[in-house]
């Protein structure tokens, strides 16, 4: 059987968590987890945190496998670090998912490279669907199974399939007592004017997931070069930041407010794709079966 090709993140928590969802074989999953440690050591040796024995080049040869398929494969990248430091990061492997051979193959945007039809199937985060091509209205967006809905057909062939379970949450969190505040909440942020807080790469998402009518009168601010988000959000008093325990607010005097909506990698597929794969269509679904069952995510299976 030829294997289903499948786009995912080169590197980071969407890797992490795909491979963890499709490893069911306890080998495959050593693999997943060799791959896995391998990155985060990779990552610490980049932001300095780390030192390695060997240079990148002897650590990139020893890693890498590339006459085996069911081996992981690395490349190099450009990190954006000062320095532009080479990095290296995911490429490539083959697992049995459901009995079906899956070649997952790295990409620096998996949902960008189904969307230019370069993939049928793919993972990245469903951030980056808002971020990219979910409809603005005045209305919010509160979850991940609307997405599909918000998506012009003029504009992509890609719609969200399931989620995966990975589930951290984009939350309003604020200064209490600056702001005089019993609650952060949707009508805290109906009735605020001034300034929020954000990272600018979620300018798009927070307006889709707050609603336009919401943000009248609110201007966006945004952390200085380098600058914790968290630290940021105390110093304007209110704004919008992923959460998984909140711990790291709390220590900044922030106040957890309303999880205004569910991050989490999510599986796509493009249609348009999939329709040329027809004498696959048995192994494409058990693909979708096997990453949708037994997992509690805010997206049900379409």
């Amino acid at each position: 059987m030829e294997p289903v090709t499948v786009a995912v993140p080169r590197k980071g928590r969407p890797l992490e968590a795909v491979l963890d969802r499709l490893a069911g074989h306890p080998d495959a999953q050593r693999v997943a987890d060799d791959v896995t440690e391998t990155l985060r050591r990779e990552k610490a040796v980049t932001k300095g945190n780390a030192t390695a024995a060997a240079n990148v080049y002897d650590r990139l040869a020893d890693y890498s496998d590339p006459d085996d398929p069911y081996r992981p494969d690395y490349t190099l990248l450009r990190d954006d670090r000062e320095g532009k430091p080479r990095r290296i990061v995911f490429d490539s492997l083959t697992l049995d998912v459901a009995g079906v051979p899956v070649r997952l193959v790295g990409r620096e945007e998996p949902f960008r490279a189904l969307r230019k039809h370069e993939f049928a199937l793919g993972f990245d985060s469903a951030d980056l669907v808002l971020e990219e091509v979910v409809g603005l209205r005045g209305e919010p967006l509160a979850t991940i199974a609307d997405v599909n809905e918000r998506i012009d057909p003029q504009d992509t062939d890609v719609r969200v399939v399931t989620g995966i379970g990975d589930t951290v949450y984009h939350t309003l969190m604020g200064d209490a007592d600056a702001l005089d505040a019993d609650a952060f909440d949707r009508a805290f942020l109906d009735a605020y004017e001034g300034p929020l807080c954000i990272s600018p790469r979620y300018e798009r998402l927070v307006e889709a997931v707050v609603g336009l009518e919401a943000l009248a009168g609110v201007e966006f601010v945004y952390p200085a070069e380098g600058e914790e988000e968290e630290a940021a959000i105390a110093d304007v008093g209110l704004g919008v930041y992923l959460t998984v325990t909140g711990s790291t607010a709390r220590e900044h005097g922030l106040a957890l407010g309303e999880r205004l909506f569910p991050s989490e990698t999510v599986l796509m597929e493009n249609a348009s794709e999939v329709d040329e794969m027809a004498e696959n269509a048995e192994a494409l679904e058990r693909v979708r079966e096997s990453v949708a069952t037994g997992v509690e995510t805010e997206l049900p299976v379409a």
